[in-house]
């Protein structure tokens, strides 16, 4: 049996009833654009350990020295666990005896620098927010505050919001999508099981929000009077507000960066800050952000320096 078709057999059959729409889709695409490609024409019991070794160096920046190209070190890695994962079951299942992707070797992925805004730079943002007359610009200032996904944020209906308590509910995320050549927005579940979570939501942000709910019109907190805003576009006012406050381009997660910076350095433990990220365990979040910016740096330094008579 070519390897094209069961890969294409099992993401068909096995995976895209199992896993979300937006995992289908890239496995998809992976599969078009490089699995087939370089090893569909294979058989299954072709594909030894140097066929495999070959592929994943072939997609990688080394292995495209000459033209300058290649693929970044995770991405080669996210092409190969799906090879992997859809030889795993055609040994489960007796097709083949076994496989070797398991012994490929990947280029080393590099963990991505944390990227957060500085404590003026936060400040300067806070401030454009809170004296613009674009109340929509309130997510930006929801998630400095509470460490919520662009995706968890334009999901985010005014029913999910517990104003009595101060609680936000997160129970889905959305991105956008297309349908007869029109941007919808498509709503999904969260990003993992545990990113469907309760976030407290700090005091001093409510009023904002009770602004913001008295104005707007609308299931979703953060529309345009009533219409849809994409996630894109609300990612290009982002981009736009910090040119135009001559502050450097970050992406718009670095809010939840930020957000996870500032509350370390506040003194919140991990566990809590891992509960309200949403993020599997601890270690996830203590690799991540186990960190502190610059100033913080010199401000406890200098403390440890004041002890010199």
């Amino acid at each position: 049996m070519k390897y094209k078709d069961w890969i294409c057999e099992w993401l068909d059959g096995y995976v895209k009833p199992t896993v979300k729409e937006k995992t289908y889709i890239n496995y998809s695409v992976m599969l078009k654009a490089h699995i087939l490609p370089a090893i569909g024409e294979f058989e299954l019991d072709e594909l030894t350990l140097p066929v495999l070794q070959s592929f994943v160096f072939n997609m990688s920046d080394h292995g495209n020295a000459k033209t300058g190209g290649g693929l970044s070190p995770s991405t080669v890695s996210m092409i190969e666990g799906v090879v992997e994962r859809s030889l795993n079951f055609a040994v489960e299942i007796g097709l083949i005896e076994r496989h070797y992707a398991a012994h490929v070797r990947c280029p080393r992925v590099n963990g991505k620098k944390v990227e957060c805004f500085s404590l003026s730079e936060q400040r300067k943002i806070e401030e454009d927010i809170l004296k613009s007359s674009c109340d929509k610009r309130i997510g930006i200032l929801l998630c400095l505050y509470t460490g919520m996904r662009i995706g968890e944020l334009m999901a985010l209906r005014w029913c999910d919001i517990d104003f009595d308590r101060c609680v936000i509910t997160v129970n889905a995320t959305c991105r956008d999508g297309f349908l007869d050549g029109k941007v919808i927005k498509i709503i999904d579940l969260p990003k993992t099981a545990t990113s469907k979570r309760a976030i407290p939501v700090p005091r001093q942000i409510m009023p904002y929000l009770l602004r913001l709910k008295s104005k707007q019109i609308g299931e979703y907190v953060i529309n345009n009077n009533g219409r849809m805003i994409t996630v894109r576009g609300y990612q290009k006012t982002f981009a736009l507000m910090l040119r135009r406050l001559g502050i450097e381009h970050r992406g718009f997660h670095s809010l939840r960066h930020t957000f996870a910076t500032r509350a370390l350095e506040c003194g919140m433990d991990v566990k809590t800050l891992a509960d309200i990220l949403g993020h599997k365990n601890p270690n996830i979040t203590l690799n991540r952000y186990a960190h502190s910016m610059m100033e913080h740096k010199v401000a406890m330094m200098n403390r440890v320096g004041g002890f010199l008579q």
